[in-house]
C-alpha cells in the first residue's frame, strides 16, 4: 500500500484541491455540475495569487490528493517587544469522504500546526464544523471565552467576485 503523506501543496495539484472544495461544498449544500471547470480555473488562480498568506497542505497518497487544509496567515499589530508578529487561522481542512475516519484530518491539523511553528506564529484559531471538534481538541485546541466573533452583512451583489460562499470553512 502506498503511504500517505501530508506536505504542501505544488503548483500542478491546485486544480486538485479545487475540485476538493468543490465536492465539499456540492456535499454540504448541493452543486449542479455547472460551473466546475470555470471554478476550478477560478479558485487554481487564488490560491497561486494568495500563496504566501493562504498556504496550502495536502493529503497524498502517491500522486492522488485525498485531502486539504490552508492556513491563512494574518500579520498582527506590533508591540514594543515584538515587531514582527503573525496569527493563523485554521480553513477548509477536507478530506474526501471514503478516507475519513482514519485519522487523516487529524494529521492534516498536525501538519497545519506544524506549519504554523515554522512560521513563528503566535496563535492559531479554526471555525470547525460539530463533527471536527474532537479532533482540533485532540491536538491542542480549546475554547477561548475572549475570541468573539460577529456575522458581518454584505451588500447584496450580482458580480461574481463579491459573492462569497456561505458557510464553515
Amino acid at each position: 500500500m502506498t503511504e500517505i503523506e501530508v506536505r504542501a501543496a505544488r503548483p500542478a495539484e491546485l486544480e486538485a484541491v479545487a475540485a476538493l472544495r468543490w465536492r465539499w461544498v456540492a456535499e454540504r449544500d448541493g452543486l449542479a455540475g455547472a460551473g466546475r471547470e470555470a471554478f476550478v480555473r477560478e479558485f487554481a488562480a487564488w490560491a497561486r495569487e494568495n500563496a504566501a498568506t493562504h498556504r496550502c497542505l495536502v493529503l497524498v497518497r502517491g500522486c492522488e490528493v485525498l485531502g486539504m487544509a490552508f492556513l491563512a496567515i494574518t500579520p498582527r499589530v506590533p508591540t514594543p517587544s515584538a515587531v514582527s508578529r503573525a496569527a493563523g487561522d485554521v480553513q477548509s481542512v477536507y478530506v474526501v469522504p471514503e478516507a475519513r475516519d482514519g485519522g487523516l484530518g487529524g494529521r492534516l491539523i498536525e501538519g497545519v500546526l506544524r506549519l504554523a511553528g515554522e512560521l513563528g506564529l503566535e496563535r492559531v484559531t479554526v471555525h470547525s464544523s460539530p463533527r471536527a471538534v474532537p479532533a482540533y481538541e485532540r491536538r491542542g485546541f480549546s475554547v477561548a471565552p475572549q475570541l468573539l466573533q460577529a456575522l458581518v452583512k454584505r451588500p447584496r451583489s450580482g458580480s461574481r467576485a463579491e459573492r462569497r460562499p456561505s458557510g464553515g470553512g
